[in-house]
């Protein structure tokens, strides 16, 4: 005889705990303290078994009824339903522990010894900016393709640059996911088709033929401009490196002996040294630096953090103060120096290409050795910088006849 909801309810707690037998094995077990359990009893391979489905009235007869069924079916398949409800626990527990949020930042600790501490706190504020609000608490195998657009979209709205990065961290980070065994495939596969077409644009520069008005804004505002960021723009002039690397010069890195700068290979974007041979121009200014930088290890101290470099932002407010404001970047210097070298100096690409320390395109040039063409470069250098000296004097001397 079966069991009526009505009994399920008006059932009493006694003494000791008793059973409710509702057929083929379900009855309910009232506990002396009142509580009572849906249990199933049963045999798998010769031996008694039971599971328990939970409280009544959480679980109710026709649902403790579901659950029987569904558990003489993997009885049925030679399968054990407390097995097999265990390893959906633990299953679901695993997945609980690697979300999303967690594989990233395992992905991100991975990659420390690779990048540099500026660079991975970057891509650490991107990913808590811009995605562990959306994806972080997935558990990473739930992460479905549509998930991760939606997310990059967010971004793309503002910033379609910054979401194309964005997808690319993620993507990285699921590939990482798929080489640790946590998920078989990548759902940011194909992604970069749903966005919409962008074309990145080029660090802004002046062209050639604006060098001469350039070089004399530059003279008319150095009066007005902190002698050290004047000076620091007119190595840019001479060096055409990036910025990065010129603030953070120190001057165990310039050899006077031999007019010649050795950047590390931790300070270049390449991971290998680059040499700078220092025209006469070059040698003189750093001259100068050292009579009121001598004593700091920065070759361009911070002037209200002497202990630091100078700012990143130090040349771009220069530059806008001069009136050159999204006209001339710091970048631009080694666009305008490559245009002059190869079109008014008549200098090939390569040459040009290795002093701009461009990662060289072939496995031939790889294995060359870090001062090939040196001899080249130390000339083109020098021509360099009394090429712009020509075109200075040439335009202060009209400017003055004017």
């Amino acid at each position: 005889m079966t069991l009526s909801d009505m009994q399920c309810r008006t059932a009493k707690p006694q003494q000791k705990p008793y059973k409710l037998f509702d057929g083929e094995g379900l009855y309910l077990e009232v506990m002396s303290s009142g509580k009572k359990f849906w249990r199933l009893k049963y045999r798998l391979h010769g031996t008694e078994k039971r599971i328990s489905f939970g409280y009544y009235p959480i679980i109710s007869l026709w649902e403790a009824r579901q659950k029987k069924i569904e558990a003489k079916a993997q009885i049925k398949e030679g399968f054990d339903p407390v097995l097999k409800r265990l390893a959906i626990q633990q299953t679901a527990a695993i997945a609980g522990e690697n979300t999303f949020k967690k594989i990233a930042l395992e992905w991100h600790n991975k990659q420390l010894e690779n990048w540099k501490p500026r660079y991975a706190q970057t891509v650490l504020h991107r990913l808590e900016k811009y995605v562990f609000a959306d994806l972080g608490e997935y558990p990473i195998h739930m992460v479905k393709p549509l998930i991760v657009l939606n997310c990059v979209q967010k971004t793309e709205k503002t910033a379609p640059e910054m979401a194309r990065r964005i997808l690319q961290y993620c993507r990285y980070i699921f590939l990482y996911a798929i080489a640790t065994a946590r998920i078989e495939q990548d759902p940011t596969y194909g992604l970069v088709h749903a966005l919409k077409k962008y074309k990145k644009g080029h660090f802004a520069s002046i062209d050639i033929d604006e060098l001469p008005k350039f070089l004399y804004d530059l003279h008319e505002h150095k009066s007005r401009l902190n002698r050290q960021t004047f000076l620091a723009i007119k190595l840019m002039f001479l060096t055409f490196i990036r910025t990065s690397e010129l603030i953070q010069a120190k001057w165990n890195e310039i050899n006077f002996d031999t007019s010649m700068w050795t950047i590390p290979a931790d300070r270049m974007k390449m991971k290998r040294p680059h040499l700078v041979p220092l025209c006469r121009q070059s040698i003189n200014i750093f001259c100068e630096l050292k009579e009121f930088n001598g004593t700091s290890d920065y070759i361009f101290p911070s002037i209200p953090r002497p202990k630091k470099h100078m700012s990143n932002g130090t040349i771009l407010v220069a530059l806008k103060r001069m009136g050159y404001k999204n006209k001339m970047t710091g970048h631009g210097f080694r666009a305008l120096a490559m245009g002059i070298l190869k079109e008014k100096l008549g200098y090939s690409h390569e040459l040009v290409d290795r002093q701009l320390a461009h990662a060289p395109r072939t496995n031939n040039n790889r294995a060359y050795d870090r001062a090939l063409f040196l001899s080249q470069r130390v000339e083109m250098m020098q021509k360099y910088a009394d090429y712009l000296d020509v075109i200075f004097i040439e335009t202060l001397r009209k400017n003055i006849s004017n």
